[in-house]
């Protein structure tokens, strides 16, 4: 009999990945207090790798902790600009300054995934896409943000691939699901081979 899948997350876009993949799970939100624990670890200098695994794993053990009988799945996608990380952009102004910051440049996604079951990690992931921007005017950087505001404020460098944000880059090297916040492949792939889901 399948184990139960706990999404430790209200991302509607990962929560969609999964359904659109037929794979049965719940919804719970975990609380912590992710920018306490992001602040926590930039000031002792951990790699934006790190910061998103443990992200990830912070979520992931918060909802464990309570359900202890199922699968819980943590994620976190942090946004890598020369080894500064980018928060997801706190007004239209500040979306409009993380892309002039990205315009004409290279810069990293990194998603995370871990499972925690019984309180306990049993398996983590970080996917990484490499994104190039085009140069963007300053006015067209204004208008796309007016345009996309509602959908990109809570995105990672006010962009969303899967929409208008696609027309901000020229090259983009790894996993399309890795760019949507969940190295999808990679966690069926674990899920199948425990035989959580038939193959």
């Amino acid at each position: 009999m399948a184990s139960r899948i706990i999404l430790a997350s209200t991302s509607q876009i990962r929560a969609e990945m999964l359904s659109n993949a037929r794979i049965e799970f719940t919804t719970e939100k975990p609380r912590v207090d992710e920018e306490a624990i992001k602040a926590a670890l930039q000031a002792e200098q951990a790699p934006p790798r790190d910061i998103a695994d443990t992200l990830a794993e912070y979520k992931a053990r918060k909802v464990s902790q309570k359900h202890l009988d199922a699968i819980v799945i943590g994620c976190d996608q942090v946004l890598d600009f020369k080894g500064d990380i980018l928060s997801k952009p706190q007004s239209p102004e500040h979306a409009q300054e993380q892309l002039k910051m990205l315009s004409n440049d290279r810069h990293q996604l990194l998603s995370a995934a871990v499972i925690y079951e019984d309180g306990k990690p049993v398996w983590r992931h970080v996917g990484v896409v490499r994104l190039q921007m085009r140069a963007l005017s300053d006015d067209f950087i204004v208008d796309y943000v007016a345009r996309n505001w509602d959908d990109i404020r809570h995105c990672v460098g006010a962009y969303q691939l899967e929409k208008e944000g696609v027309r901000l880059f020229t090259r983009v090297d790894g996993d399309y699901f890795n760019v949507l916040g969940m190295p999808l492949l990679e966690l069926i792939s674990y899920l199948t081979l425990r035989g959580e889901l038939p193959s």
